[in-house]
């Protein structure tokens, strides 16, 4: 008998709408979900709660996403945890800089279910 391991993903999106439907979408495919409404609840979540996944958005107040990834790929405690992006962002030079800060994908709003659920398990290890 295999035993299924449920991944957990922390969503950092001040959006509430946004946040509302990719939960959605992550609880209705398995996923444990963990919100965060921003950079700074996500920093503590993600160290107590030990994602496997991290999505979060750029555009937020406080801290932006990409800050938020420098910041948890500097921790030892989350330097390993995958991120991905989900912004509404679209340049190059936009995915460009969200990897030179850590991020393991970068994908653009509007996306589809598929989209978000391929991006998540090609990070996953």
């Amino acid at each position: 008998m295999s035993i299924t391991l449920v991944a957990k993903i922390l969503i950092v999106e001040d959006s509430p709408s946004e946040l509302e439907l990719m939960s959605h979408y992550l609880q209705d495919s398995g996923y444990n979900v963990i919100k965060a409404a921003g950079a700074k609840e996500a920093m503590e979540k993600a160290v107590s709660e030990n994602p496997d996944v991290i999505v979060t958005d750029v555009v937020m107040p406080e801290m932006s996403g990409f800050e938020l990834c420098r910041s948890l790929k500097k921790n030892p405690i989350t330097e390993k945890v995958p991120i991905v992006i989900c912004s509404s962002k679209n340049l190059e030079i936009d995915r460009l800089w969200a990897m030179k800060q850590g991020a393991n994908a970068y994908i653009t709003k509007p996306y589809t279910r598929e989209h978000l659920l391929g991006t998540i398990k090609s990070v996953v290890v």
